[in-house]
């Protein structure tokens, strides 16, 4: 670390405790999910929202077995891109994925960003303008670019502290709801116009949003004390935790307010629960929560997402220019990540945001899974039948999504295709001018085909 200028970059070994990986999961995990995607289930599958959450949670824990074995087998800073590039070399299908991974990585901080201005803007009675919320979005992206600055020590302090006042107030929120609640019964009889098959597994899919932060884990797998045990028990606790807090809140929402309640407010439906069963105290209560959460969120995934692309820089999977900017590859990365969220934080809204991000994530996790079945299967020494449903569910579950956004918003699903159209021919270009560049008789491209 001598050197600041030097460009690659710099990880430390061992920085982070079992209980600082959880924190950084959790964090992630429980920042953006319930307090923006309670609603949006809700309005996608009625009254079964809560038991969407709990289809999300079994669908995730086929995913993470993946995840585990090969974090067990090769434990290194770039998480997801190592993993498809042990998979699928120097190919397409390893920069493919891993940008859409980037992307659903940059969306998720929109997505923070913007449900913080959701909520922030109920302290001040809504936001009247439609301007206040990207805003408010766009200046905490911009606080929490100036933090991740400062280093990996301060980040995790913050991302501690923050999660565990997070998960304390969300668990608070959750209880006190429950126990206000006149009953406990949640009204399943009356499902609506909404519940279809296909709605149910669109709002699962809306689900797995709230726990894909379990993959930050595995990003920072080379800096987690003794890896190949407790990456695995990070994940395991990290979705058990989740499970627990989000089916306590959900039950809590769905017993202080009617469906047509939760569906109006669905950018900040926590905050509307807590308003008949607390008053503005429960509102002023939800909120600080909603936007510590959010922020911290923020903090930890720009912190691994800016990480995994300076290591597709480094892997020479992705193009890179420094536009004149001192200081190490994982800064400008940085930097990128930043652009891109503000970008999306200012001109998409919140079920957009979502839908752009589950679509991305589920396609690089189906070809996670794909990748372990059909190449790695024997050198992680993984069973066959976990990654093949984890392939089932994915596809149902986006599928149904799918299905449900191109019969309500299929701009969405336009941009989704033509982004992956763009992602895919310029990575083909680039690869093969880089191919072409170094000279042939490059061993790692040829063990594949």
């Amino acid at each position: 670390m001598a050197n600041k200028e030097d460009r690659s970059t710099h990880y430390k070994e061992g920085s982070l405790t079992l209980a600082g990986t959880v924190m950084l999961g959790t964090g992630v995990m429980i920042g953006a999910g319930i307090f923006a995607l309670t609603g949006q289930m809700a309005q996608m599958t009625g009254a079964l929202f809560p038991l969407a959450f709990l289809a999300a949670a079994v669908i995730v824990s086929f995913s993470a077995y993946s995840y585990i074995k090969i974090s067990n087998a090769y434990p290194s800073a770039g998480g997801i891109g190592m993993y498809l590039h042990k998979a699928y070399g120097d190919r397409l299908p390893t920069a493919f994925n891993a940008l859409l991974m980037y992307f659903s990585m940059v969306i998720a901080q929109s997505f923070l960003a913007r449900t913080f201005g959701s909520y922030t803007m109920q302290l001040f009675g809504g936001d009247q303008s439609g301007m206040m919320v990207p805003i408010l979005g766009v200046s905490l992206i911009l606080a929490a670019f100036l933090i991740n600055l400062s280093g990996n020590r301060l980040i995790q302090g913050v991302a501690s502290f923050i999660g565990v006042l997070k998960i304390v107030g969300i668990l608070v929120i959750g209880l006190v709801g429950v126990w206000i609640a006149d009953s406990i019964s949640v009204d399943f009889t009356s499902p609506g116009e909404a519940g279809t098959f296909s709605n149910f597994l669109g709002a699962t899919a809306l689900g797995i949003l709230a726990f894909k932060g379990f993959t930050t884990i595995t990003n920072s797998g080379s800096e987690v004390k003794d890896p190949k045990r407790n990456v695995g028990r990070a994940i395991v606790i990290s979705i058990a935790a989740c499970v627990v807090i989000y089916s306590l809140v959900g039950f809590a929402v769905a017993s202080n307010l009617s469906l047509a309640e939760i569906i109006k407010t669905q950018d900040y439906s926590l905050a509307a629960a807590a308003r008949p069963a607390l008053g503005e105290y429960g509102v002023w209560f939800t909120v600080a929560i909603a936007m510590m959460a959010t922020a911290g969120g923020i903090l930890a995934s720009i912190f691994a997402v800016s990480r995994m692309l300076a290591m597709l820089t480094e892997m020479k999977l992705v193009p890179h220019r420094h536009f004149g900017m001192p200081g190490s590859i994982q800064k400008h990365t940085l930097v990128y990540t930043v652009v891109l969220g503000l970008i999306l934080t200012a001109f998409f809204d919140l079920s957009r945001i979502a839908a752009l991000g589950i679509v991305f994530y589920l396609i690089m996790d189906i070809a996670i899974h794909w990748g372990v079945l059909r190449y790695l299967r024997e050198d992680i020494k993984a069973n066959r039948w976990v990654p093949a449903t984890a392939i089932l569910l994915d596809l149902l579950a986006l599928g149904g999504f799918v299905w449900v956004k191109l019969n309500t918003d299929p701009f969405v699903i336009g941009v989704a295709v033509v982004t992956m159209i763009v992602i895919a021919v310029a990575e083909q270009i680039f690869l093969k001018r880089s191919a072409a560049s170094e000279q042939p008789g490059n061993q790692e491209s040829h063990h594949h085909h």
